[in-house]
This record gives C-alpha cells, structure tokens and sequence, in this order.
C-alpha cells in the first residue's frame, strides 16, 4: 500500500497509507530507526453503540493544508453519522507530532463519541523488550525501549489526558494486540505490558446535534524519559491547536521564502511545484542526509529498503533546491559529503543518516580481482552539484574547508579513475546498480564534476590543479565521442565493455543517456545529442493513455508488461523529466517551450491527490508502483521548472530586444 501524507521536521518522520493508518515512525534521523517497520497503527470511532477503524468503510480524502506539512485530510461514515477533518503535524521544532480531529454529527441529535488510537511499536526496529505502561503522573501512556521514549496523550475541549488505556501483547500466538479490545467502546485499563506489546487509549467528546467539537491527540519523542515529560507539560501549557498553527505558518514561510515569478505555468503546476519542495524537505535528516524514500513497504521484497542517502541522488535533489534558492539545505548535505568521502576521494554505494555506511550489492571481487564497489557518477555529481551551488550563492567562507577534502580529493580521483589507454573512467556499477561498465550516464557525469572542479579551482586560484581538471574533462569527452558513438546506430551506446582491442557497446536504449547534455558533456544542440534523445523519445515513450517514459527498453523492475512494442517499461516520472529538461534546454523561442510544459502537466496529472509523486505508475491504471513518495521525483520537477521558468523569461526578453 503506498504511502501518503509525510509530515516532519527533519528529526521526526511520520508516513501514512492510502487507508489513513500511521505506518513509519522516524526518529532520531529521518530515515533511521522505523519504530513501527511498517506495521500499522489504527485510528476508530465509537458513536452509539457501533464501532469503525478508518478504513474501507470510510470515505477518504488525503491532502494537504495549501503551502504545508500540515495535512487536511476528510473522513466520512455515512453508516456512523460522522464527518471528521483532520490535521495532523510534525511541530517544525519540537520532537512532537500532534494531531487535531473535529467531528461533526451528520444525524442531527446530540452524540456521545469516542475516539480510539492504536499504536503497534517496534522501537528501535525490533519488538524485543519493549515496554508500555500508562503513566498516572501525566495521564498519558508512554512506550520505552533504551534511549527511546514516546509519550502519547491527548485532550478534549475541556480537559487534557487519556480517558481510556489498555497495553497489552500482540504479534504473539493468537494475540491480535489492544486494539480490538476497543471495539466495544471500552479499554481493559491494563496498566503494563513488557516483550512484543502495544496499546490504545481513549477519548470521550459530546458533539452537539449537527454541530461539532475538536480534540487533540499527541506524540512527544525522546531519549529518556523527563525529556518526554518536559514536552509533553509544554503541549499542555501552549495548548496543541497553537503547535498545529504555527507549524502551518512555518511552512507557509518556508515555501514562500523566493518570490518566483511564476510566469505562464498553470495554478496546477505551481501548487505541486510548491508540494515537492515541500515533500523533499520532509525526507532530508537535519544531519544533511538527503534520504531516497522512506516507504517501508518496499521491503517485502529484498528485507532492505530505500531509507539511504545515496550521494547522487543527493545530489540531484540538493541542484533543484539550489535552483530554487534554498541554500542550507545544500550545505548540510556537502558537509555529509566532506565527512563520509574517502581519503581516495570516492564516496561509497549509500549511507545511513548517521554517516555510517549502508548496506550494499556491490561485490568487491569480481572475475577474481578486487573492484571498488561504487557508482562513479556518485562522486562525479557530488562535485557537479557543488559547483552548481557555488555559481549560484557564492559562499566562499562556506567552500574554504570543503575545497582540499571535498573538492581536489573528489576530482584527483576522477582523474585517476580512468583507462590509460583511452581515458575513459574505468569500469564501475551503472546509476540503475544493475550492471559493471563505463556508463554514459557516468562517463558524461564525470565531464561534468571534473569541470566543477577545474572552474572552483580556478577561482580559488589553484592554476595548476585548474588546469589538470580542465584538461582530464576534455580527454573524457573526447573519448567519449571516440569510444561510445555508434555511426551503424546514431546513437550513443548505453554501456561500453572494454576488451583487448577497444570496447564492446550495449546499443539498448536507456533514458539515462539524457545525461550526455544534462552535465555539460556535450552542448544541448549537438547534433549527436539529439539523434540520442530522439531515440529516448520514440522507444521509451510508453504508447498506452498513461504515456510517459520508462527507464530502458525491457525494464524488468515491478515490469507490469511484456508488451515492449508498446511498454518497453513503466513510466517513471524522473525519465520523462529528463526529456522535459531537454526540451527546455534546446528551446530558442518561447514558442519552443510548448512540449516541455505538456511534460510538467503530465506529471501533474499523475500525482495522488495529496501532491505525492511515487517513483514509476501503472502503465495501464496510473496506479503508483514502487515507493512513495520518491524524493528525486519531486526534486526533478523543482528542477524541471525552475529551468522552464528561467529559460522563458530569457527568451522573452530575447524575442522583446529583437523586436
């Protein structure tokens, strides 16, 4: 089930599903640890006798508050008599998730209702030796585990702490857990439980006929437990509804902080450009870990997830924030970089939020040699992505200490990495981590970053190294054009597989090539860039009503078809951005820009109704497939119009002096 509706503030994450269950719990770092791995945490009604878990008997309506982190999500039963809207909020800098419930009777008579909130821990990603009990000195109900504390409570109009609690075992034998003791409308009040537990509480409203009344309900995170105390007094004295509208206020800020000039780019497109930037922010640790997605569904399927930074999607997220002028998010993320970078200057697969390296399939030994395991393009784009942030803020105080660790250790091992006899990179894993090559995707990154880093030395007024960073991209991209370029195809290959006398090429059409122009490899309007995206175009395009690009010919990831003729793969959103980028970077006329803006509204059109993007769709239903949200979905389209904004009004202003 896909997850929806991220909130948090860079230390807390909570993720939600389609059916409105809270399904991730993050903290301390986004991203690591899962205090639920994905189980679910159920929220009910009792209302006269009857009782409801919100889900499929509900009628459900999952968005956003506009310009926020702050939900606004309707339910309804039609069965039960109720309407509830509700908000759910990571406070922007407490370690407390709160949300507020305003029911409303629908039957016209007055209704004793009861509100009911499951929670199936596993602190710390396991459900060995948790504890929960409930906790008379602040009426509220605490989980522990070690350094990890939650204090869960609540208020109604008139009063604050739980009516009701039950802790409980679940997960164990025929033990469902507490939550079903609340279907009758009444919790056990056991005070205690230890080992696999979880617990339920309470709250008693009267909701006047046809009127309604509002009750809050709260999480505080912590690492002992007068720290949860201590916020949880401070959510009493402030009063929760006062947390929920100061965080709305916060991200209302945040997002507005550029004044864009929005141009000719439909309500639509800037409402989700405004969510992406939003959705990105919540999967960044304050640490400066950009993490990939933290849907934990996706584990079913290897027992490992997407919650890792890898360092070029990083950087790939961080170049559209830099675009869209939020520079101290990019600066964490560089100093991630500073610190995990090698002393060789490469950087590994992936890390966890803590700087520590993550899991991999990349071997060390292959054919009976040892090999690096990595993705050159993660060191490449790292470098690229800096220089683009540089250009943009100037933040020389900033570079200082990153320019020797970061900068020259980054480029000296592009430099280095690289044939003797062709000066191409050596082999290394594709960006898709799927195959052991010299990649054009990784090739043309490497122009890219070594260009970065000759332009940054050169403003530094390291003459020499500028010079030799110069001069290895312009050895790369020239042994690119030699050894990649197929005449018999008229196309760049996809991959390069060295052998005694040159390099066997992998002719498949891959969608990644669009980095060949998208780094500064080759200019956009060579001629041997557009016989290659023109390729992209007409085999990757996906030829259902869904549309759409898929990653390469014969995609085997979540391959919903084998129809190749006309779903070579499922449409992924990065993959048909790449061709809105390039439709935006070869327009000389504003008129040029036409194709590009059908491509952002296609991705419009696409996302759930809360503003999500997930990582590919159903090439038959749009149906999302794989994780979501996927960071470097939203990112892209902050780069996608970023760039379509600064290109139109470049060439208005051409085609006004023209005139």
């Amino acid at each position: 089930m896909p997850r929806d509706l991220p909130v948090g503030n860079s230390t807390v994450l909570l993720n939600f599903d389609t059916g409105y269950c809270m399904r991730d719990i993050y903290f301390p770092y986004v991203g690591k640890e899962n205090h639920t791995l994905g189980h679910p945490s159920h929220f009910g009604v009792w209302v006269d006798g009857q009782f409801s878990w919100v889900g499929e008997e509900w009628q459900i309506d999952r968005r956003y508050l506009p310009e926020t982190l702050v939900t606004d999500v309707r339910l309804r039963n039609d069965r039960l008599g109720l309407e509830l809207t509700v908000h759910d909020a990571v406070d922007f800098y407490l370690w407390v998730y709160v949300r507020e419930i305003i029911v409303r009777d629908l039957f016209g008579r007055d209704r004793a209702v009861r509100l009911f909130f499951s929670h199936n821990f596993h602190i710390s990603e396991s459900d060995v030796g948790d504890t929960a009990f409930y906790d008379p000195r602040t009426q509220s109900v605490i989980h522990y585990k070690g350094e990890r504390w939650f204090l869960i409570s609540m208020c109604d109009p008139t009063k604050c702490g739980v009516d009701q609690w039950a802790t409980g075992t679940s997960e164990l034998g025929h033990l469902e857990g507490t939550w079903r003791d609340a279907e009758d409308g009444q919790l056990s009040g056991n005070p205690i439980a230890q080992g696999s537990v979880d617990s339920t509480i309470g709250i008693n409203i009267d909701v006047r006929a046809g009127g309604k009344q509002t009750a809050h309900y709260w999480i505080c995170f912590g690492v002992a437990y007068d720290r949860v105390v201590k916020l949880n007094n401070i959510i009493r004295e402030k009063m929760p509804d006062t947390l929920v509208r100061r965080t709305e206020n916060y991200w209302r800020l945040w997002v507005n902080k550029e004044n864009h000039d929005f141009q000719n780019l439909p309500g639509p497109a800037v409402d989700l450009f405004k969510r992406s930037l939003l959705v990105v922010s919540s999967q960044i640790d304050a640490g400066g870990a950009v993490i990939a997605a933290n849907d934990y569904e996706i584990a079913q399927f290897s027992r490992d997830t997407y919650s890792y930074m890898w360092p070029r999607d990083g950087a790939l997220v961080v170049y559209g924030l830099t675009r869209a002028g939020y520079r101290e998010i990019g600066q964490r993320f560089f100093q991630f970089c500073l610190d995990v970078i090698t002393p060789e200057g490469y950087f590994m697969h992936k890390y966890n939020p803590d700087k520590t390296v993550a899991s991999s399939w990349h071997p060390w030994l292959k054919d009976g040699s040892f090999v690096l395991p990595i993705q050159e393009d993660e060191t490449a784009l790292v470098l690229w992505s800096l220089g683009q942030h540089f250009k943009t803020f100037r933040d020389v105080e900033f570079m200082k200490p990153l320019y020797r660790r970061l900068v020259t250790n980054g480029a000296d091992f592009l430099v280095d990495f690289r044939d003797p006899q062709t000066r191409l990179p050596k082999p290394c894993w594709d960006l898709w981590e799927e195959r052991y090559g010299v990649h054009l995707f990784t090739v043309a990154s490497v122009v890219g970053g070594l260009t970065a880093a000759a332009e940054i030395a050169r403003d530094f007024g390291e003459v020499e190294q500028y010079e030799r960073y110069r001069d290895a991209a312009a050895e790369v991209r020239d042994a690119m054009v030699r050894h990649m370029w197929s005449e018999e195809h008229n196309r760049f290959c996809r991959m390069a597989t060295r052998t005694a006398d040159g390099y066997e090429l992998d002719m498949t059409i891959d969608s990644a090539n669009y980095g060949v122009f998208a780094f500064g490899a080759l200019p956009v309007d060579d001629p041997k860039v557009a016989a290659t995206m023109a390729a992209i175009r007409d085999r990757l395009w996906v030829k259902t009503d869904v549309g759409g690009v898929a990653r390469y010919e014969d995609d085997y990831y979540h391959q919903v078809s084998k129809d190749l003729d006309n779903v070579p793969g499922n449409p992924w959103f990065i993959c048909t951005m790449w061709l809105a980028q390039y439709e935006i970077a070869r327009a000389r006329h504003p008129e040029d820009l036409a194709n590009a803006l059908d491509l952002l509204m296609w991705v419009v059109a696409r996302a759930l109704p809360s503003g999500i993007l997930a990582e590919q769709v159903n090439p038959y239903t749009n149906a999302p497939l794989s994780v979501s949200p996927l960071t470097w979905s939203h990112a892209t389209f902050v780069t996608c119009v970023m760039e379509y904004l600064e290109a139109r009004g470049r060439l208005l202003s051409g085609a006004k002096e023209d005139a």
